[in-house]
């Protein structure tokens, strides 16, 4: 599809306070748009709304609390006048082994990435429906393919993805274009928090290429920009994943075999245990809000 301008849009961003949201939330506003930021990091937040170069405001606001969002999306809507794109960007992560994981990190993954990009969706529909808008689902590389030591991260993934196909079907007759954002490994607060896990990085490190780099953040945001201003379907951070569509069939009897040859490798260094919560400032701020009781 052609492009379209994003100037004088309004485009909510979820998970804004730092990597993929608040680079998207520069990106789009240097294109025009007016930014809704959402997160659980009001200082953050504030930080980059007054660095935009367009009008912005900021909420904070837990994606997974039903009233809080629903709260919000009547204020962002009230502030300013309509919305247009909506992009479910929040997501935490964890990872090690199933059997010794944290059960309640294990769920917070869960939660926060599907349950929140529902509760988002559920949100903003009404607006979004209003103004033929764009809902933009991210996803991952976990969403195509599973791995060892991320079950939590690759099911919450393929969940959003599942969900964001079924939500194009429902909304396609009301002009309300749906999309999934695929990300490989991108260079972010997260990502670098996993690498922290000595086990989990060289793990990593083991993959095939070109899945086994990290990717920079620049290039990866960009191309979800341009996938918002085509309001694209499919929506790919690097250029590669776009086939991994193709042989995506074959990957759990492949992962299957060559994981268990990886863990068996891996076995006797997993016996010091690795990080079990979540990982990355992203995922600090959201076991502390936790803790607040907030």
């Amino acid at each position: 599809m052609s492009r379209r301008s994003l100037d004088g849009q309004v485009a909510v961003v979820t998970g804004a306070a730092r990597g993929v949201g608040e680079l998207l939330a520069r990106k789009l506003s240097a294109r025009g748009a007016k930014i809704a930021l959402i997160g659980l990091e009001p200082d953050e937040l504030r930080r980059v709304g007054e660095s935009l170069r367009t009008e912005s405001a900021y909420w904070h606001a837990d994606v997974t609390d039903h009233d809080a969002m629903a709260r919000t999306a009547a204020e962002v809507g009230e502030h300013f006048g309509r919305v247009d794109v909506v992009v479910a960007n929040a997501g935490v992560a964890s990872g090690g082994p199933f059997a010794d994981s944290d059960p309640e990190s294990w769920r917070r993954v869960i939660e926060v990435n599907l349950i929140g990009g529902a509760v988002t969706a559920r949100a903003f529909l009404p607006q979004l429906i209003a103004s033929r808008g764009y809902f933009l689902q991210i996803a991952s590389l976990a969403a195509i393919t599973p791995a060892p030591m991320m079950s939590a991260y690759c099911s919450s993934k393929s969940g959003v993805e599942a969900f964001a196909h079924c939500l194009r079907a429902e909304l396609g007759h009301k002009g309300v274009r749906v999309g999934v954002g695929y990300l490989s490994w991108t260079d972010t607060d997260m990502v670098r928090g996993a690498d922290q896990d000595e086990v989990m990085r060289d793990l990593r490190k083991r993959l095939p290429w070109p899945a086994n780099r990290t990717y920079p953040l620049g290039p990866a945001v960009d191309r979800v920009v341009a996938g918002i201003e085509r309001r694209a379907h499919h929506v790919y951070a690097q250029w590669w994943l776009r086939g991994m569509q193709s042989v995506r069939g074959y990957l759990p009897g492949i992962i299957g075999l060559v994981g268990q040859r990886e863990m068996r490798r891996f076995e006797p260094r997993l016996s010091a245990g690795t990080h079990r919560g979540l990982v990355g400032a992203g995922g600090a701020a959201d076991e502390s809000e936790r803790a607040a009781g907030r």
